[in-house]
């Protein structure tokens, strides 16, 4: 009612009132009455905004790769933006131009120019493992930027979710990695495998010294055997020369007694000899005796011997042997 209006902005919005050119009134959440046909009042939003992000780039290997993430910023000073951008608002409090909307445009657009530069350094295979790098440098640039601080905003914050290559370049970098992937399975089954033999030779390798150190405790069993059968034998061998030695001298022994004998009988008639020899067997001395008679027949004068007599005489011999 004529033209007087009430403004009541909230605490995340910056309020200014110009008349005739000159700030009037100006603050955040501020609350008034104004005349409107001489007053011109301009709202600045405070509050953080999120602004998403997609943009393609080109890495330094000519391969495509999309970038997405977001961009969080506030304004600083709301009056220095309002120098460079219309914020102005009519009687129900919607903006009168469109440069409140091509704010995040702008951001957009300064993320990209940095994005640009950092992606164009960098190859793909490199620039897929580097986001948190990329995030850093970007918030970086951005915050140094010019543009930004004549504009009085303040960059909060900046994240890449995501950079993609294209779909076929995926794939080959996939197959690439599995093939890696296999490729060192093939290696750790290759050096299990080493491994694997490696221990079986050590384990064959202490049954053989195993097998060798028994091996030389049974020769050494078998030389302390042969020494012990060389030692017997040996003792074997002095009994066996002892008893040669003894029978020697029994042989040595009996011969000078048998010398001796001889040499006694040498002095004997062989007839008181073989009447001695023959005194436990009547044939022999009936022998004898025949023998004289024969020797002696030409001084006997006649002898009659009955074959009863020499039956006789056997017998009684014979049984006198018995």
């Amino acid at each position: 009612m004529l033209g007087i209006r009430y403004v009541k902005a909230p605490p995340t919005t910056y309020v200014m009132q110009h008349r005739g050119g000159r700030m009037v009134r100006q603050g955040a959440g501020a609350s008034f009455f104004y005349f409107a046909p001489t007053s011109t009042l301009a709202q600045v939003p405070l509050a953080s905004v999120d602004v998403p992000f997609v943009f393609q780039e080109v890495t330094a290997d000519f391969q495509e790769v999309t970038l997405q993430g977001q961009l969080t910023y506030r304004v600083d000073d709301p009056a220095k933006l309002s120098q460079l951008m219309d914020y102005t608002v009519d009687a129900r409090g919607t903006y009168t131009s469109d440069d409140p909307s091509r704010l995040s445009d702008r951001l957009i657009q300064l993320t990209q120019v940095a994005a640009h530069e950092f992606v164009q350094r960098d190859r793909l295979e490199g620039l897929l493992t580097r986001g948190a790098s990329l995030s850093a440098d970007i918030l970086q640039r951005l915050r140094d930027s010019e543009v930004v601080q004549m504009l009085g905003l303040e960059i909060l914050s900046l994240s890449i979710s995501s950079i993609k290559p294209t779909p076929e370049m995926a794939k080959a970098m996939q197959a690439e990695a599995r093939e890696q992937l296999l490729g060192r399975a093939d290696e750790a089954i290759f050096a299990r495998r080493n491994t694997a033999i490696e221990l079986e030779r050590q384990i064959k390798e202490n049954e053989l010294n195993t097998e060798r150190v028994i091996e030389e405790k049974r020769r050494e069993v078998r030389q302390a055997e042969m020494q012990a059968d060389v030692a017997i034998e040996r003792q074997r061998a002095e009994l066996v020369d002892q008893q040669v030695a003894n029978n020697r001298k029994l042989a040595e022994a009996q011969n000078e007694a048998l010398r001796a004998t001889l040499e006694a009988l040498k002095s004997v008639d062989w007839k008181t000899l073989s009447a001695a020899m023959a005194s436990g067997e009547s044939r022999g001395v009936i022998a004898m005796a025949f023998q004289q008679l024969a020797e002696n027949a030409a001084k006997i004068g006649r002898l009659d011997i009955s074959p009863d007599l020499l039956t006789r005489l056997l017998e009684r011999r014979e049984t006198a042997a018995e």
